[in-house]
């Protein structure tokens, strides 16, 4: 006489349950847009003084698309920030939202973080 083991399948994941840690992705997403916002905005406000030696007429092209990279950035990034950082915190907290969420909470830091890159990175005049 045999023994026939059977184990049971896993079943689906619960994706209506309640989502213990869908706290996190928005809470990091905030804390690091509290330090790279300021941060940005102010060193992209300094980062016209790179045309102070050459004048905002005779300096590079190079110099100038990056700053207006930077500034566009400011302007339709911040909107981006706010509202992907929202869209973070008010998804339903099931698991079915969790990637949508994480993927919110970091589309909410880019912008600064382009912001600070091209600043770290502009051309010499």
């Amino acid at each position: 006489m045999t023994t026939q083991h059977i184990t049971p399948l896993p079943g689906p994941a619960d994706r209506d349950a309640r989502d213990r840690r869908a706290w996190v992705a928005p809470t990091i997403a905030t804390a690091l847009l509290g330090v790279l916002g300021p941060a940005a905005v102010a060193l992209a406000g300094f980062s016209v003084m790179a045309t102070d030696s050459c004048g905002p007429d005779d300096c590079s092209a190079a110099l100038n698309t990056s700053l207006s990279w930077i500034f566009g950035l400011l302007r339709y990034g911040g909107p981006l920030c706010i509202g992907t950082l929202l869209t973070a915190w008010l998804l339903p907290w099931t698991r079915r939202w969790s990637v949508t969420r994480a993927w919110a909470a970091v589309l909410a830091v880019l912008p600064p973080l382009g912001v600070l890159f091209l600043v770290f990175t502009l051309p010499a005049p």
